[in-house]
């Protein structure tokens, strides 16, 4: 992608076609690559790298609700394009040069924010009223699958779609790493809700970063995490002292 091509889309393009881009953009992230990454899956558990976590299989009622509220949400996430690029014509984001180390420290930097960001949401998101009313959408994929990543009520995909827009007035990035963000991150989403995990999920290093996701959906509870339990932890951690100085 040029920098001139980069310049003609966010500065010529209408409001309008940058919202089509930017759903059809989230449109194949979801139908096209959800069926591809599914049968690698089970590709690997026939080559015993992964295994199925929920050995119950979804329905397929369940998917196709999925499939329902999940275009329900890419619809909604089409407009998280306009601020981003009001913001870049009026000045207030500032874009970098799409270098090598531009792109991958920006994806790396969105990813990370994203993990706070949706942590942050979802605490909310379990609050007893959004729970009634909006998270429980999501929810209703007791066994996660790969449609179940933009299952979600249109309020809460409106609030998740906001992580660029959070980020991105305050730091520079390369209008490639933002392009690019949104597809490591459904990759990492499609790995919390596809139901499997890689050998046994087990050890030191499956404390930190694993599919920890794909068992919220069955308890309801812990993990709420994105891709990492890191803030799970920390979370867990600052409860126990407030619990030791009362």
């Amino acid at each position: 992608m040029s920098n001139e091509l980069v310049h003609t889309i966010i500065y010529g393009y209408s409001y309008r076609w940058l919202y089509g881009l930017t759903f059809l953009y989230f449109f194949f992230l979801y139908f096209g690559i959800a069926p591809i990454f599914e049968r690698v899956c089970i590709w690997l558990e026939g080559k015993k790298v992964v295994h199925r976590i929920l050995k119950k299989e979804a329905t397929k009622k369940q998917k196709k609700i999925e499939k329902l509220h999940s275009l329900k949400s890419i619809f909604v996430f089409g407009f998280s394009v306009v601020p981003v690029v009001h913001c870049i014509r009026t000045g207030t984001i500032t874009l970098l040069p799409d270098t090598f180390l531009n792109i991958v420290l920006g994806v790396v930097l969105l990813t990370i924010w994203n993990e706070v960001h949706f942590f942050v949401i979802h605490r909310v998101m379990h609050l007893p009223f959004f729970m009634k009313h909006v998270h429980k959408v999501h929810h209703k994929s007791i066994v996660p699958t790969v449609h179940s990543v933009y299952s979600f009520h249109w309020f809460e995909a409106l609030l998740l779609s906001t992580v660029p827009i959070t980020l991105l007035p305050f730091v520079p990035f390369s209008p490639i790493a933002v392009f690019l963000y949104p597809l490591a991150s459904i990759l990492l989403n499609y790995s919390g809700h596809c139901n499997y995990r890689l050998g046994t999920g087990k050890g030191a290093a499956w404390k930190l970063f694993g599919t920890r996701h794909n068992a919220h959906h069955s308890t309801f509870k812990k993990n709420y995490g994105f891709a990492s339990n890191v803030l799970d932890q920390l979370n867990n951690k600052i409860s126990q002292l407030r619990q030791s100085k009362k």
